[in-house]
């Protein structure tokens, strides 16, 4: 699915008149979503709806829906959203102990507004660390082509099962290198989990230990 972010900014303006004053203006982003339960669940990037005070998600066939917030989870840059309609067609979770390097995959979403966008590649790599986007440090890494907008869509196998949530690429002019990362479908599985059950937020056990690289002195 398409997701639609509304935020209200205030930016500062400068009248002849009247000097400097704050001025509303009315911002919107958009990312791509998965529908992972047929009762209107759906999940997305934190990234993509955070700070929004309007959520809009456009399905497939042009339907519209008002979309709320169930659970946000930035540490792992996921959120949960409902809408108001049942009986949707959903992706099944895939399990990753069988994800390979290797493997075929095609990432699904909305890239620059080009709706359900397919691209084909396979997984480069897993257990990807130091990506840079959250504290999950247990990225797949994909060449499937994963641009701005892809946010939130779906990296899925050849059977069609969720294999992950595209999430971020390594890119310095902004477009795709071929260099993507999917948040694995485990990890989505649990957050989705914590929101159905009437959680708020994730709860993890946590340890007081910092880990760093062993040198010579």
């Amino acid at each position: 699915v398409n997701v639609y972010a509304q935020r209200v900014v205030r930016a500062m303006s400068r009248d002849p008149f009247f000097g400097r004053f704050s001025a509303p203006r009315v911002e919107q982003s958009l990312g791509s979503g998965v529908v992972v339960r047929a009762d209107g669940i759906i999940v997305t990037n934190n990234h993509v709806i955070e700070g929004a005070q309007a959520l809009k998600v456009v399905l497939a066939d042009r339907r519209e829906f008002d979309a709320e917030l169930v659970l946000a989870d930035p540490r792992v840059d996921l959120a949960v959203l409902r809408i108001r309609e049942g009986g949707l067609p959903t992706l099944p979770f895939a399990d990753n102990h069988n994800t390979q390097v290797g493997d075929m995959v095609l990432a699904i979403g909305n890239p620059y507004g080009l709706e359900r966008t397919v691209t084909s590649g396979i997984i480069s790599a897993l257990a990807r660390t130091e990506v840079g986007v959250s504290d999950y440090a247990f990225f797949i890494q994909t060449d499937a082509a994963v641009n701005r907008g892809n946010s939130g869509g779906a990296l899925v196998d050849m059977s069609g099962a969720l294999v992950g949530i595209n999430s971020a690429i390594f890119s310095e002019g902004g477009g795709s290198n071929g260099i993507g990362f999917a948040i694995p479908s485990e990890m989505v599985r649990r957050v989705v989990e914590s929101a159905v059950s009437g959680g708020r937020r994730v709860v993890r056990p946590w340890l007081g230990a910092r880990v760093q690289v062993v040198t010579q002195e």
